[in-house]
């Protein structure tokens, strides 16, 4: 390709809606446009560079026994109602009029094909893998292509027997997607990881770490601990019990709304005030107990309440369930479920709301004055708390996601009825994994990692042209014939 004859439309400002380098420098240096927010239109530039690593994708996930699918965007809505996710938040674009959807992943269609074709042990295992076009009912897309609501995917699906066969098929992709990132010269990390939407007992992500990322991680830097705080711990000490139990008594506490107020109203330490939380699971109520100031994890409370729809009480509804407002709800009196973060686990001599305003009871023991239904992990970790590996300091850092892996078990395979007749002649659902990468990220981590004052630093492996002829004297012919020489060659 010549230069002049080249689409390259560079910009020499910096467009006022793009806040970070490799929205900017993508939009810069001519490798993509805006169509409308979320929506991008890649230019030639941008797009060699998509599929070089397009390529490095499709050698590692053929190297372990990948075969490439093509499956459509459009899915009909009825596969999705099979699994329960046709409504599942800001997750599907739908058409209609259609009956239709703008897929955003493709476990239902993948799922269907295998209860159509696999029959038999004989017929596993299987790794299917597509690079699609995704779609994504993004509210507020942001971040160039880190947040759109079109995007470009490699996923892959694992279909398995057993579950020990599902576990080397998801360590086989690790160690293709490890493989995948090293060769297109990213600095990455994994960590453990929330299944989310997706479901299944077991997820990594593969990240970057960047200021401008939207996922939250706990890192040690002394041990490689490294998790999305949707999961991570820490070796924060818990409560525990005193040696004599005191009995329960209400107090006047006017004013007092928050844990700070509450510790300064009764000059005691946060340590011994439970803060009451309550939230709708299924429009179910269910009081969460947490220590001091610990915030609640929402990602930990739906693993912990059991999936479903989990969504914190508004006002009124506080008011319906408790009598009070918050700040003055407690696990006394409580009519529903309750369950408490560890750190409270059976803790006495506790402070809590009265369920009435301006009262908290003081003394409260959770073995004999609430019901606890049980006690889980249900805090967010801080900065600088002790590493739950090795007791460092952990460090609390933003970060972008590049590829995350699924272990989905049989959620699909029973949903759409994909089953095999084992050795015995007995059925089985189909045991499976997902595993995703968003393409346009690997671009964008690139160019987050690789960038100066002049703009985008290419690597070998995803630079859209590997050298750049330059005739120096366009005035000797001798030059000039030389170098036509060279890039005919």
């Amino acid at each position: 390709m010549r230069l002049s004859k080249a689409f390259v439309p560079t910009l020499k400002e910096t467009p006022s809606d793009a806040a970070i380098p490799s929205h900017q420098l993508m939009l810069r240096a001519g490798l993509m446009r805006q169509l409308t927010a979320g929506v991008y239109a890649y230019l030639p530039l941008g797009y060699k560079a998509m599929l070089k690593a397009m390529q490095i994708i499709r050698e590692e996930m053929d190297a372990i026994g990948g075969q490439e699918f093509h499956l459509p965007a459009l899915n009909p809505e009825a596969l999705w109602m099979q699994t329960g996710r046709r409504n599942v938040p800001n997750f599907i674009l739908s058409v209609k009029e259609r009956d239709l959807v703008l897929a955003p992943t493709h476990e239902e269609v993948i799922a269907w094909i295998g209860a159509n074709h696999i029959q038999s042990y004989k017929d596993l295992p299987q790794i299917w893998y597509q690079i699609q076009t995704k779609f994504r009912n993004e509210p507020r897309p942001r971040s160039g292509v880190l947040r759109g609501r079109q995007f470009i995917m490699k996923d892959s699906y694992s279909l398995d027997r057993t579950w020990e066969e599902l576990d080397k098929s998801y360590d086989a992709h690790a160690e293709a997607y490890r493989n995948i990132f090293s060769r297109c010269g990213l600095k990455f990390f994994v960590v453990g990881a929330s299944s989310g939407a997706m479901g299944g007992t077991g997820s990594q992500e593969f990240m970057i770490e960047s200021p401008f990322g939207e996922d939250t991680v706990a890192l040690c830097d002394h041990c490689g601990y490294a998790a999305n705080v949707e999961v991570a711990t820490s070796a924060v000490p818990s409560v525990g019990r005193s040696a004599e139990s005191a009995m329960p008594k209400e107090i006047h506490t006017p004013n007092v709304k928050t844990i700070d107020e509450l510790a300064s109203f009764l000059k005691t330490d946060h340590r011994q005030l439970a803060k009451s939380r309550v939230y709708l699971h299924d429009g179910n109520p269910v009081l969460v107990l947490m220590m001091g100031n610990d915030q609640v994890n929402e990602s930990k409370l739906i693993a912990a309440v059991g999936g479903g729809e989990v969504f914190a009480a508004g006002e009124e509804k506080l008011v319906e369930l408790t009598g009070a407002d918050a700040g003055s709800i407690g696990p006394i009196g409580f009519k529903g479920r309750i369950i408490a973060d560890n750190r409270l686990k059976d803790s006495n001599n506790l402070v809590s709301g009265a369920n009435k305003n301006d009262f908290h009871i003081i003394n409260i023991d959770l073995k004999r004055d609430a019901k606890v239904e049980n006690y889980f992990d249900l805090r967010q970790v801080e900065d600088k708390e002790p590493c739950a590996s090795c007791g460092k300091e952990i460090r609390v850092a933003h970060a972008i996601e590049l590829g995350h892996i699924f272990k989905l078990g049989t959620k699909y395979s029973e949903a759409l009825n994909m089953r095999f007749l084992d050795e015995q002649g007995q059925s089985h659902p189909v045991v499976m994994g997902s595993y995703g990468i968003g393409v346009e990220r690997i671009v964008a981590c690139h160019i987050e990692q690789s960038h100066d004052e002049n703009g985008i630093a290419w690597g070998k492996a995803l630079a859209p042209y590997a050298c750049h002829l330059i005739t120096v004297n366009m005035n000797s012919k001798e030059a000039v014939l030389h170098a036509n020489q060279i890039y005919q060659k």
